[in-house]
């Protein structure tokens, strides 16, 4: 969908500073990210802290740093500014509390003075016969003699906006058309009894302000929109928006048992998959499959193919499962796809403390370099580089005992003396000749070469999993390994 003339695109991503960034989030950042840039269009990074009891500096941050480490730059808010400062809700209480005002005096709001209590027993009085239990609209034309009476109670209203009493229909862009009918979307509050703004007011009010056209936003949201709508009309009266901006509404993201993914699942948090070595781009190119496809036979792509591609139209309604397992296979594409050079730099992390279990002094980087180029083609996420060349720079292999079980069966002793034979004559500049060695080993004990290589795999690295194994004794050289298998052969005996 192109922008229209002379109205370029404006969209924007307004995460509350609460706990750590979580995956769902992601999403909707990068579908956001995508429609402004695949548009030319702005992105707008705005922080919804008004809730001081749940938000936190430290979250606020971790917003930040998430953004940066993702890619998605962004064209107004923190850090750098913008024609529409400060782009935190907590720095704009001045500006509700002024709209606010405005609505109560236009008409478009009213004082609720009516108890939680009271609240509570006409909605179940309501469920019981049958009636929709939102709020019935009680205070909506108060006398100024039950005001005053009110007043004299002692009891603080909220302000409530007076919905429309009519149907509203609008063009969702992923979902089509829809319809809300008046005893469906009753009058809501907008301001608490504190003075304090909620959601349902600075929510659309920073996006008139911020004249934002798109709103691309989680499915979960979709039912304050037409209250959004109605409020929309109300601002653009009172000559404070210009427009009512589109709406798209994206999938849910499940996990497990298909329930929603939350905040609480393990899976969710954005942290994990920094930790656990997700490349950028490929938890990008994951996460974009949760409701949107380049094409029906092509997974795999960059984030500047999916930009050039993006049409919100395209996105799929229906829920999308996550799926830790292909997340993971589609991350090890992207690390394949990397330059070795650049595959060498970003497992560097996991080669020191505190990912790395041998001292500093310890590794050694030509040996890392060498390595890497079989490393690559095996991993899935970048941690696991730590498990897989450990042997190098480890004074001694760690035995992984069940993998010892499983390897040094009856006569492996044996095999593992032979091999031993073959190697000290065989040519160290050559994992060609490290082969032939160890097959001519299991030859002579009537073995192929796959039973044959795994003693020495785990005399040599501890595991029966790992690197590819010639290549890796080629690197680890002829003094080590040979001391190795003498290590284990003397692991047997005893």
């Amino acid at each position: 969908m192109a922008s229209a003339p002379g109205s370029p695109v404006r969209v924007r991503f307004c995460p509350s500073p609460t706990g750590n960034p979580h995956v769902g989030l992601v999403r909707t950042a990068l579908f956001n990210w995508a429609f402004a840039r695949h548009h030319q269009g702005t992105l707008v990074f705005r922080i919804e802290d008004t809730d001081a009891a749940r938000d936190s500096e430290e979250s606020y941050n971790q917003l930040l740093d998430a953004m940066r480490w993702l890619g998605f730059d962004w064209d107004e808010g923190p850090e750098i500014g913008g024609p529409h400062a400060p782009y935190r809700q907590s720095q704009r209480m001045d500006i509700y509390a002024d709209v606010a005002r405005k609505l109560l005096d236009g008409g478009y709001a009213y004082h609720c003075y009516c108890s939680q209590e009271e609240l509570d027993t006409r909605r179940e009085a309501a469920r019981a016969a049958g009636r929709p239990s939102g709020y019935d609209g009680h205070c909506r034309d108060l006398s100024a003699g039950q005001v005053e009476e009110f007043q004299a109670q002692g009891r603080t209203p909220i302000v409530r906006f007076r919905m429309p009493d009519e149907t509203i229909t609008f063009t969702d862009l992923v979902r089509g058309e829809l319809t809300f009918t008046p005893e469906n979307v009753p009058d809501y509050g907008i301001v608490r009894a504190n003075g304090a703004p909620l959601y349902t007011l600075v929510n659309p009010v920073d996006d008139a302000l911020m004249e934002i056209t798109h709103v691309l936003r989680g499915e979960d949201l979709l039912s304050s929109t037409p209250r959004q709508i109605a409020l929309y009309k109300a601002l653009t009266e009172l000559g404070i928006a210009k427009q009512t901006p589109a709406f798209g509404h994206l999938p849910y993201v499940m996990g497990e048992g298909n329930k929603k993914l939350s905040k609480r699942d393990p899976q969710s948090s954005l942290n994990l998959y920094r930790e656990r070595g997700f490349l950028p781009e490929g938890l990008l190119n994951y996460l974009s499959l949760l409701g949107w496809s380049l094409s029906a036979d092509q997974d795999i792509f960059t984030i500047e193919e999916m930009v050039a591609a993006f049409d919100i139209s395209d996105v799929n309604p229906n829920p999308a499962r996550f799926d830790l397992k292909k997340c993971e296979a589609i991350n090890g594409d992207h690390i394949r796809m990397l330059d070795v050079k650049e595959f060498t730099e970003r497992c560097r992390p996991w080669l020191q403390a505190p990912f790395a279990p041998w001292a500093p002094e310890d590794f050694d980087a030509a040996k890392w370099e060498a390595i890497a180029p079989h490393a690559q083609t095996r991993l899935k996420v970048l941690s696991e580089i730590t498990d897989n060349v450990d042997f190098l720079f480890l004074a001694e292999p760690v035995y992984d005992e069940a993998s010892w079980a499983k390897a040094m069966k009856e006569g492996s002793d044996a095999l593992l003396r032979t091999a031993r034979e073959k190697l000290e004559s065989a040519d160290w500049t050559q994992a060609e000749s490290l082969k032939e060695a160890v097959l001519a080993a299991g030859e002579a004990h009537g073995l192929k070469l796959g039973k044959a290589q795994a003693p020495v795999r785990v005399a040599v690295t501890g595991r029966t999993v790992g690197l590819p194994l010639f290549e890796s004794l080629e690197v680890l050289g002829k003094e080590k390994t040979l001391a190795r298998i003498d290590a284990a052969l003397a692991r047997l005996s005893a």
